[in-house]
């Protein structure tokens, strides 16, 4: 879209308006529940009934207002989650960190090796891959981290957890499955501490872009997309699966809904990250009634 139609849509289209000025922090002001209404109207074409929830989408925006329990915090910072998640599946499972640093400027990168990945412990898209040192742009990756630091991820989904994560960058090592040339991420989506689905994120640096496709616990992909377009050639069922099941059910016991994220690595397991609200809860379903089927799985807390 050119600047001129850019400019024509913020005047003429109100939810695309409202959408830019979001991004821009401009309703940071705005109570939660506020600005869930109106975020769930603009993005899923629904009003968010928060009195009686039945979609998968208006549950995640019931358990940001009603299910905020301090552990939360611990559990989607990517630096202080890992020793969490090794006290319960164990260290052999975590991806080491490199280094731990408050700002870009603490960074040594000599004591790094040549291939490793950047990322911020509070938020999601504060991402740095650098598979060789020396063609690695120094400064285009200072201002991604440092703009990643002064930006309070909570703001834009009301995602609370997040709000009071301290700020930091991780390094880890770069890693890449020899069979698949990717990192495929596997995602199990777990209801009141039972897994009952999982999709995969794969082919992100594709000439058509991410697929998220979609599976059963017999790994049978299921018929339904999640805004993003299911892969034509979907991902193999992980060796490791049935461990990710087992590990994932641990994590989730006791949380009404919680994604646990695994990636699978030259055959070996490690684990990726915790996240309670996936897409913040604002990504449609096609059909609409995989919302309702996948909330009907949703018990949410008296």
């Amino acid at each position: 879209m050119n600047r001129v139609k850019k400019v024509l849509k913020y005047i003429l289209d109100s939810d695309y308006r409202f959408m830019v000025n979001a991004s821009k922090g401009l309703y940071n002001n705005w109570p939660d529940e506020k600005y869930l209404k109106k975020m769930c109207d603009v993005r899923l074409g629904y009003k968010l009934n928060l009195q009686n929830p039945r979609t998968f989408n208006e549950k995640l925006q019931w358990l940001k207002l009603h299910n905020q329990k301090t552990e939360y915090i611990t559990m989607v910072d990517k630096y202080d989650v890992k020793k969490y998640v090794a006290d319960i599946i164990g260290e052999e499972y975590i991806i080491p960190t490199l280094g731990v640093w408050n700002s870009f400027e603490e960074i040594d990168f000599d004591k790094l090796p040549n291939q490793f990945v950047l990322k911020c412990t509070h938020d999601s898209g504060g991402l740095v891959i650098c598979k060789d040192k020396k063609e690695l742009d120094l400064i285009k990756a200072e201002k991604k981290i440092t703009k990643s630091l002064h930006n309070n991820y909570y703001f834009y989904g009301r995602e609370w957890p997040y709000k009071n994560v301290k700020p930091r960058i991780i390094a880890e090592p770069y890693m890449e499955d020899n069979k698949v040339h990717e990192l495929i991420d596997y995602k199990l989506m777990c209801f009141n501490g039972e897994v009952k689905c999982s999709f995969t994120c794969s082919e992100r640096f594709s000439q058509e872009g991410l697929k998220v496709t979609f599976f059963d616990n017999d790994w049978k992909v299921m018929p339904f997309e999640r805004h993003y377009p299911s892969s034509k050639n979907p991902p193999k069922k992980p060796l490791n699966f049935n461990k990710m099941l087992e590990f994932a059910t641990k994590l989730s016991r006791d949380n009404p809904f919680v994604r646990v994220d695994f990636y699978e690595i030259n055959g070996l397991l490690y684990f990726g990250e915790l996240t309670f609200f996936p897409g913040n809860g604002f990504e449609e379903f096609t059909p609409l009634e995989w919302d309702y089927k996948m909330g009907s799985w949703l018990k949410l807390p008296k």
